[in-house]
């Protein structure tokens, strides 16, 4: 969440809402570090499972291929034992463990979802000893929509007319002054249209990274690599940058009403005036921990990003919505914590 919602300052305040906040995970994210407690996961390649897709035609086995690194557990494992402490473990595990619940669910997929579709599946030890099963692809390519471009009133769609609707009256019936019953243009939020623009003249697009998916893996070389003096690289105009005396290589603070972020700057002439693009998924590195508005050191555009549905209707994200000013930063450059691990203790005997 620290680095995929919107308006981070905010999400910060909730946070510190509830009593208590508990963390599984194989990562020392963001999350984890804003958690009052974390549980250790095992990653997939420290437990067994299955690989499988509705859009891809194999089975895949997943077998671990280390034992678990230090005090990880599987999820299972995890909620196994709670569940033990609150006198549910029965009821939660069914009787199964990790081996046996791998069985059951590909015993399920085999009697009913496979046989269903007319797939024949193997037995799970031959399965599990051959290592995959690839499905034999269908006679005749998938089309979208096909039984119903062909009889439109045996196939309806799942709308309230059955058919494609350009207007839908049902949406129009809600009455949102956000989202008519039509495709339409919509002012947005924030954008370079707007009076704000006076005050913050750069509109930011967070764009979605190339040297990762999402936040996944942000510590890893490939990520790291990327990095302009540690923090992530924003792409600015050449002039833009020379208006307000930024070089290629620069450290930059990008900042609005809802907060402020370190970049590394990136001059090219590909940009298009008046615009940011600054990649998601940089690690959230406060400066102050915990403490709403305080500068991020890394680059996380949702630290900037608003904090609102794309319509009544479609609550959808409007990351690509903000307005933001950027200058050289002229001040001792803060070190990157985001990848530190968390401090060991010494536990008790």
């Amino acid at each position: 969440p620290f680095s995929h919602h919107q308006h981070t300052n905010r999400m910060i305040s909730a946070f510190q809402q509830p009593d208590t906040i508990v963390v599984h995970e194989p990562w020392w994210t963001p999350m984890a570090r804003m958690a009052d407690i974390v549980l250790p996961i095992t990653t997939s390649l420290e437990r067994n499972d299955i690989g499988a897709s509705s859009r891809d035609r194999f089975l895949v086995k997943m077998e671990k291929a280390i034992d678990p690194v230090g005090e990880a557990r599987n999820d299972f494992d995890v909620f196994a034992a709670l569940a033990e402490k609150l006198g549910t473990l029965e009821a939660f595990t069914e009787g199964r463990d990790e081996a046996a619940w791998l069985r059951h669910i590909d015993d399920a997929c085999r009697t009913a979802t496979a046989e269903a579709a007319g797939v024949e599946l193997p037995d799970f030890d031959t399965f599990w000893s051959e290592g995959y099963v690839e499905v034999a692809p269908p006679a005749e390519p998938f089309v979208m929509f096909a039984d119903f471009r062909a009889d439109p009133d045996a196939h309806p769609l799942k709308t309230p007319s059955g058919r494609i609707e350009i207007f839908s009256q049902t949406v129009a019936s809600f009455g949102y002054d956000d989202c008519p019953g039509h495709p339409t243009w919509l002012e947005p939020a924030e954008w370079l249209g707007s009076a704000l623009a006076s005050r913050f003249p750069l509109h930011i697009l967070s764009n979605q990274p190339r040297s990762r998916l999402h936040s996944q893996l942000d510590f890893g070389d490939v990520s790291r690599g990327t990095k302009i003096q540690g923090r992530e690289p924003v792409s600015i105009n050449i002039d833009d940058a020379a208006a307000r005396g930024i070089h290629e290589g620069d450290v930059v603070r990008i900042f609005n009403d809802r907060g402020a972020i370190l970049a590394g700057a990136h001059v090219v002439d590909a940009m298009r005036p008046g615009v940011l693009q600054l990649p998601t998924g940089a690690w959230y590195d406060p400066l102050e921990p915990g403490k709403p508005g305080t500068l991020d050191v890394h680059g996380n555009p949702n630290v900037l990003t608003l904090d609102k549905g794309t319509s009544k209707l479609a609550q959808g994200p409007v990351a690509q919505t903000a307005l933001v000013e950027v200058e050289r930063y002229e001040g001792p450059l803060p070190e990157i914590k985001a990848y530190d691990p968390p401090q060991e203790t010494q536990r008790s005997p």
